[in-house]
């Protein structure tokens, strides 16, 4: 039992206990509970103004909570504690760089006054990890939107952190620049081990790469869980493809399903657990079913929550 236990604490890599953040009057975040696992790609979701960057912000030391707890690695952090911070890197919105430097000048000063070892050697493995080696001594003010995110993360990096934090990574970017940074974001998950915490606007992006989520709201906690459990948890829509649609959609109807139809299928308003009583109701009709696919993206489950 004390294995096991040892082994649950030690999955966590950040718990965020009950916390809230009050400025004056407003209170930008409430309560909020969550967790975040070695090796999870965490996608921190929710509208404008939900509270996303100020719970980032104090996770990072920035600002400091008004009431609750932020363990990392098993370790409360506090008002003194700076040491933890070693431990992550971080991407917060616009990467801030001296523009007149090269990158290479950009990441040696980063190198030096974090004390990096053999900082000639890590500085090159990070700049062939981002593809910006064949570039390194072009000054970052001629430098696209897109290279400039990946120096932000080259530099959040170099330390050989075990979380990174990236608020809105994609943010500004083509939709290239959008599918070279979701490869980036794998790569520092699967083949350098570093665990991810990303907040981004962009659902789809968030759907492709991430394994966990959480959703809030005003500050407070929506929804937390596996993305794929979550997405099928609750109604989607279930496009059914079957012999007679005016028949089929009379007899959901009747059922009490929320039903329309198209040219070519019937859309039901379904839980994925009820899809087989839905389905069996039109088999037991005589109903020739052809096809049955659910139809629900991260956008949409997103709205559903969040509305």
């Amino acid at each position: 039992m004390l294995t096991l236990q040892y082994q649950i604490s030690f999955m966590k890599l950040l718990e965020v206990q009950n916390l809230s953040k009050s400025f004056k009057n407003f209170q930008a975040v409430s309560d909020l509970s969550f967790s975040v696992n070695q090796g999870d790609i965490y996608g921190f979701l929710g509208p404008n103004g939900a509270g996303k960057s100020t719970t980032l912000r104090m996770i990072l030391g920035l600002i400091y909570p008004t009431s609750g707890k932020i363990i990392f690695k098993g370790e409360e952090i506090t008002a003194s504690s700076r040491n933890y911070l070693s431990q992550i890197g971080a991407l917060i919105e616009r990467p801030d760089f001296h523009t007149n430097l090269t990158a290479y000048q950009n990441l040696s000063m980063f190198a030096r006054l974090s004390k990096i070892e053999n900082r000639e050697e890590r500085i090159q493995e990070v700049l062939r990890e981002v593809k910006l080696d064949d570039r390194q001594h072009s000054k970052v003010k001629a430098y696209s939107q897109g290279m400039k995110q990946r120096l932000g993360i080259a530099q959040a990096i170099l330390h050989k952190p075990d979380l990174i934090i990236l608020d809105e990574p994609s943010n500004g970017l083509d939709p290239q620049g959008q599918a070279d940074m979701r490869d980036l974001i794998l790569k520092i998950s699967r083949e350098m081990n570093i665990t991810v915490i990303i907040s981004s606007h962009i659902l789809s992006e968030i759907e492709q790469i991430a394994n966990r989520m959480l959703i809030i709201s005003r500050g407070k906690k929506l929804r937390e869980g596996g993305v794929k459990e979550l997405m099928e948890a609750d109604e989607m829509n279930v496009d059914v493809k079957v012999d007679n649609p005016e028949k089929s959609l009379q007899i959901l109807k009747e059922s009490g399903y929320e039903t329309t139809l198209t040219e070519s299928h019937i859309r039901v308003r379904c839980e994925e657990s009820g899809i087989p009583a839905m389905t069996k109701k039109l088999v037991d009709a005589g109903i020739l079913i052809y096809e049955v696919k659910q139809q629900r993206t991260l956008e949409e489950y997103f709205i559903h929550v969040t509305a």
